[in-house]
């Protein structure tokens, strides 16, 4: 198929296209480079400089015809959602919105949508499944379940067929080390404290102690980058080949808790990684950990990535030979 990946230089998007191509498909990258790389493109791609803020970007890209597309373009930090909404009212759902309103003008009608487990909120029991009842506890969540609510409405009016991929923590980096690429100023657990292993922090933030879990600091399901870019390809197949639209929860389907995850990281890059614990941050759950049976029984997917060491040793080993060939862990 010939795909149109928007966000296809970040971090997620850039493992999405080496999986694509895997799997034989032609990829476009659309990207504005705000957080996307350059050096997360592959040469053979084409690759087109655009915003989703910018209709006419769209409706262009779109015009050069595509069987489907798989949408990845967001802001994704939690607690700078509860700060800035206006920011992700813009971006996250208008943004969204610009894409499908060019991809139906084009008609290009099947969408695999990076969504979020944050669409949940204080889970009421674990694990977390498709019939989880949803009320997230951020903007950032919000966004994705006001798009996800959008789509539906585009697939009863517009006949768009949708995969919405409700993630996990996104962790890791490609195990065969081609892409190492590091995201710009993270907000996410595992590049912070690679970022205090490298010396580019001087210390990690713990937010909250005193949550009830097993050692007072939340508790995640970190599934790995190169297990959600399987997972994008196999919903892509899926909706393809049965035309219909599906919500899929993609975890690891265990839980980790932030000190757990600190001490493993200490162990595999042999560093100190200072820390200290501060207050909560506004809409963070004390536990997230989700079953995947769904997306096993109608995908075939399940994680093969996502234990601890993986998580952490493909991500040390990214910033390790990121400073190889840049000779600094800066991505300023």
């Amino acid at each position: 198929m010939n795909v149109l990946v928007i966000g296809g230089a970040g971090y997620i998007g850039s493992h999405v296209v080496k999986e694509l191509m895997k799997n034989g498909h032609r990829v476009t990258v659309f990207d504005n480079l705000s957080s996307g790389l350059v050096q997360n493109l592959f040469p053979e791609n084409e690759f087109i400089a655009g915003d989703i803020m910018v209709q006419e970007h769209l409706d262009q890209a779109f015009s050069k015809g595509f069987d489907a597309f798989i949408h990845l373009a967001a802001y994704k930090a939690a607690g700078e959602s509860m700060i800035v909404p206006e920011k992700y009212s813009s971006h996250n759902i208008s943004g969204t919105i610009n894409i499908l309103n060019a991809a139906m003008a084009h008609d290009c009608k099947r969408m695999v949508f990076s969504s979020s487990a944050a669409v949940f909120g204080e889970p009421q029991y674990l694990p977390i499944d498709e019939k989880h009842p949803t009320n997230p506890e951020n903007y950032y969540g919000y966004t994705k379940l006001a798009i996800e609510q959008i789509m539906r409405w585009y697939d009863q009016l517009k006949g768009l067929k949708f995969a919405a991929l409700r993630y996990f923590n996104a962790a890791g980096y490609d195990p065969e080390g081609v892409l190492f690429g590091l995201e710009r100023n993270p907000a996410n657990l595992l590049p912070v404290i690679m970022e205090v292993a490298c010396g580019m922090r001087p210390k990690l933030k713990i937010f909250g102690n005193d949550y009830d879990t097993r050692d007072g600091t939340c508790i995640r399901d970190y599934v790995h980058v190169s297990d959600l870019a399987s997972a994008h390809v196999k919903a892509l197949d899926y909706i393809c080949g049965h035309n219909e639209s599906i919500t899929c929860g993609l975890g690891s389907e265990t839980g980790v808790t932030v000190t757990e995850m600190l001490e493993a990281a200490r162990r595999i890059t042999g560093k100190e990684i200072p820390a200290e614990y501060t207050a909560r941050r506004a809409g963070d759950p004390a536990c997230l950990v989700a079953t995947s049976a769904y997306a096993y029984k109608t995908l075939g997917w399940k994680a093969q990535y996502s234990d601890v060491d993986t998580l952490l040793g493909t991500t040390w080993n990214a910033y390790q030979k990121y400073i190889r060939v840049n000779g600094t862990a800066s991505t300023k």
